[in-house]
């Protein structure tokens, strides 16, 4: 054993030194694995808005877009079926949409922005199949409505607003997604008018 003096500010140096280098290793390490937390581009363009050209559908047509990873419609509606659906409302469940299943900017008895394009979550708000579009052949389903959509897990239906039928088991009308139009052709699903 060595009885030599012990020299403090070498030792001071060393310590410091030390936590110097471990700080560094620490927040060489802690960087990537807080990045790694962060959603990836796949994620991130999975939940971004989705632009769709609506110029091209014609009335009674409807196209199929993925937002957030969840099938939406956009179907063009002719005149004659703007005007039928104020004729069902005694046969709806939730006729004036005062469930929160759309933006506020979109309660109305058509439950869009303009009364010709409708566009919804085609998911069922029952158990989340997703119900077929009946264009011609709803008659089957409603007595007296030409056009809807019907779930076939659990006969659900919805009239050409989404809104959901009485005496089914889905318990709420079709969510409808924020959108908003950025021209006459084109609609922008998933984000509201400002944000555009």
């Amino acid at each position: 054993m060595s009885n030599a003096p012990v020299n403090s500010g070498r030792r001071r140096f060393l310590t410091l030194s030390t936590a110097v280098v471990g700080g560094v290793g620490a927040a060489a390490v802690a960087v990537p694995f807080i990045k790694s937390w962060n959603p990836s581009a796949k994620a991130k363009a999975a939940g971004a808005p989705v632009e769709v050209d609506v110029s091209k559908i014609e009335e009674g047509q409807l196209i199929r877009v993925v937002w957030q990873g969840k099938p939406v419609w956009v179907v063009r509606r002719s005149n004659q079926t703007v005007e039928a659906l104020n004729d069902i409302g005694e046969q709806l469940r939730d006729p004036e949409s005062l469930e929160p299943q759309q933006p506020e900017y979109i309660t109305n008895t058509y439950r869009s922005i303009k009364p010709e394009l409708f566009v919804a979550v085609g998911i069922c708000t029952h158990l989340g199949c997703s119900p077929t579009y009946l264009p011609d052949s709803f008659g089957e389903q409603v007595e007296g409505v030409t056009s809807g959509f019907f779930c076939p897990c659990h006969g659900s239906k919805f009239d050409m607003a989404g809104r959901v039928f009485k005496g089914v088991p889905a318990p709420l009308n079709l969510v409808i997604p924020p959108y908003t139009y950025l021209n006459d052709k084109r609609i922008l699903v998933g984000a509201d008018e400002g944000e555009a």
